[in-house]
């Protein structure tokens, strides 16, 4: 193994952790490429396993030989790991790291929309939804829940962001997913039917049966606050309410997500 002993919080190659915002670590802005960071050592492995590359480990010094030693010992000598007290580490990257490890990975190469769709019977489109805690929820449902793709209007939160795959507990290197640029209407191409998730006056119940027979079927999720847009729910097949009691109206979008999920799952 390589291990880096970190003594200055200005070290360039610590870059990933402390010095690159989401934004740049997803575009490339830096000599380091398009790269996400993965954290804790389940996550990482989830990831290994799915065969993303790691770049560097930063690592508290205990968990080396602690936690981390598998990850550390997979990654292999060519993967630097830069070490140091929890103290420190915490004052580079802001936060106390979860299990005493990080992973900055490389970016693969986004998926096209018909390689997410091919062979699908039941996906989800996320649309507009910015609360990176959701995302990587409505992510680990989709994994738990029988979702086989997720689409993400490009208005969502990256789902790469590291607090985001955190939430998913790695979820997001199991499920299929790209951008979607396309209005929903254009997954009729593929031979889905569509329905949004909304309250409306004309919406059918979740556990109608006539949902359960649909062969391919994308389930649309709005935004946290003003839910879906009224071009958006008429370009559904479908309008889909939650059958709720005591006059609660609404759902989190992650709850009302992993209830669709199974409710519609393909039986």
């Amino acid at each position: 193994m390589s291990i880096v002993e970190v003594s200055s919080l200005d070290d360039a190659r610590l870059a990933p952790y402390s010095g690159l915002t989401e934004a740049q670590l997803r575009y490339g802005m830096s000599d380091f490429g398009e790269l996400f960071i993965a954290e804790s050592p389940k996550v990482i492995n989830v990831a290994l396993n799915a065969g993303y590359s790691p770049v560097s480990l930063l690592c508290e010094a205990k968990h080396i030989a602690g936690d981390a030693a598998d990850i550390v010992a997979r990654c292999g000598d060519d993967v630097p790991v830069f070490t140091g007290s929890r103290e420190l580490l915490s004052r580079l990257t802001g936060y106390t790291l979860t299990r005493g490890v990080l992973c900055a990975m490389r970016r693969p190469m986004p998926k096209s929309l018909g390689e997410v769709l091919d062979g699908a019977r039941r996906v989800v489109v996320i649309d507009g939804v910015v609360d990176s805690t959701n995302i990587g929820a409505i992510f680990r449902s989709a994994a738990a829940l029988g979702i086989d793709a997720v689409l993400l209007t490009p208005g969502s939160c990256d789902p790469f962001n590291r607090r985001a795959v955190r939430v998913s507990m790695g979820s997001v290197f199991l499920v299929p997913w790209t951008w979607l640029d396309v209005p929903v209407a254009s997954l009729r191409d593929f031979g889905f039917k569509v329905a949004a998730m909304a309250l409306t006056h004309d919406s059918i119940s979740l556990d109608n049966p006539l949902l359960r027979r649909v062969e391919r079927l994308a389930i649309v999720m709005g935004t946290e606050g003003d839910g879906l847009s009224r071009e958006t729910i008429a370009d559904c097949d479908y309008v889909v309410r939650i059958p709720m009691s005591h006059q609660v109206d609404s759902l989190n979008v992650a709850a009302a997500a992993a209830v669709a999920f199974w409710e519609l799952r393909v039986r």
